[in-house]
């Protein structure tokens, strides 16, 4: 299961979430709070409040930064 922490309006969120579509990977997409005070769960999850942050529980991999997450989906998922 791949899950993508994301912003609404967030153009690296839909950066990624394009990339995801276009390499047919099934995704759930956690929309978060605009505010950064508001991210808790994001925190706990990959330490940090900034999104995207991408979950892949089958893998056991926890990832933010969009290139980052971008160059795993091509080289991992895709």
């Amino acid at each position: 299961m791949v899950t993508i922490y994301a912003l609404e309006g967030c153009p690296y969120c839909e950066t990624v979430s394009d990339r995801l579509d276009e390499a047919d990977v099934d995704y759930e997409c956690e929309w978060v709070p605009a505010l950064h005070s508001g991210r808790d769960e994001i925190k706990r999850i990959s330490g940090q409040r900034a999104v995207p942050v991408l979950v892949d529980e089958d893998r056991g991999v926890t990832m933010a930064e969009s290139e980052n997450i971008l160059e795993y989906v091509d080289r991992t998922l895709a």
